[in-house]
């Protein structure tokens, strides 16, 4: 039971994450190639110092990976906390499907099955 509330306060803290703009923004440039701080700082409307706050907090939630080259830091996204987070997403969709079907079968009892021949 421990390991289920501990996967679902990762989600949570994901979903917090992913709530701010500037964080979006940065995983947005990331999409296509890692890239070193200083490009992204570059391409933001904040500064140096909180974009590296930034990726700090999305690297701590597994959304993004450092290496480093040189003296250069690069980030990239990191699959396995996207992998993470579609599961997820995946478990939510398959749930609201769930609850739709069962809105549309109870709604089908109430008014019983519709008419389903059509005029020439």
């Amino acid at each position: 039971m421990a390991y289920l509330r501990e996967r679902a306060s990762h989600h949570q803290s994901v979903l917090i994450v992913l709530a701010d703009p500037t964080r979006r923004a940065l995983l947005d440039l990331l999409r296509h190639e890692p890239l070193p701080v200083g490009e992204l700082a570059r391409q933001m409307p904040v500064s140096r110092p909180a974009v590296s706050q930034h990726l700090k907090i999305l690297k701590k939630v597994q959304l993004v990976r450092e290496h480093r080259h040189g003296t250069r830091h690069y980030f990239g996204l990191d699959p396995v906390g996207f992998a993470g987070l579609r599961e997820y997403a995946d478990a939510m969709w398959h749930q609201a499907l769930n609850a739709f079907a069962t809105y549309v079968a109870e709604q089908r009892a109430r008014t019983g099955p519709a008419n389903t021949k059509t005029e020439p």
